[in-house]
């Protein structure tokens, strides 16, 4: 018996501009990737974000988007959007600043890495390696001189997917981070320096 290998993908990455928010809302369906999020868990205040969920954060996604702000990158294969990686200046995720376990390290500025999404069948191929790695080369552009994730490093066995939404430790490992700080035995805090 023979196990056929997934075909071979060949990623290319975009920024999210407002011209490519038709293939932001394709790939989040019509869920909002998970539970109504929209990606704006960690921009908003908790009970804003919770009353908001669902049409309306998608809302104030697409509202940010049309105001020429780049909240994220998509990962595309053949055209078709298949990952998600928000990015941005630590000071845009204000939730962040409340997190007893995420607060800052120290005083330096950092763009933070804070949700990876991936299209179901495109999990375990080394797309969020590669949305990680093009995130930094996006922040480096905008003059980041410090990128840092907030990954989930599972102590066992695999974890549901809605679980390990802020990316696997292992997968920022392999871009290149190194771990600066844990506050919590499953949360490590990475970073990468921007040459």
């Amino acid at each position: 018996m023979t196990t056929e290998k997934p075909e071979p993908i060949l990623l290319t990455y975009r920024p999210l501009t407002a011209d490519r928010w038709s293939d932001f809302e394709n790939l989040f369906g019509k869920r909002g990737a998970c539970g109504g999020c929209w990606c704006m868990l960690w921009r908003l205040e908790h009970t804003r974000f919770e009353s908001q969920k669902g049409a309306k954060n998608k809302l104030a996604m697409k509202r940010l988007v049309q105001s020429g702000k780049i909240p994220g990158i998509l990962a595309y294969h053949k055209k078709v959007p298949v990952g998600w990686c928000s990015v941005g200046p630590r000071k845009d995720f204000i939730r962040l600043e409340k997190s007893r376990i995420l607060k800052p390290v120290d005083d330096s500025e950092v763009w933070s890495v804070t949700c990876l999404f991936i299209a179901k069948e495109y999990r375990n191929r080394g797309v969020s390696r590669g949305l990680i790695e093009a995130a930094v080369k996006y922040a480096g552009t905008k003059k980041a001189r410090i990128v840092e994730g907030y990954p989930f490093e599972p102590k066992q066995g695999k974890q549901p997917d809605a679980f390990v939404w802020t990316g696997l430790a292992s997968a920022y490992f392999a871009a290149g981070f190194t771990e600066v700080a844990r506050r919590s035995a499953t949360r490590p805090i990475v970073r990468f320096a921007v040459k």
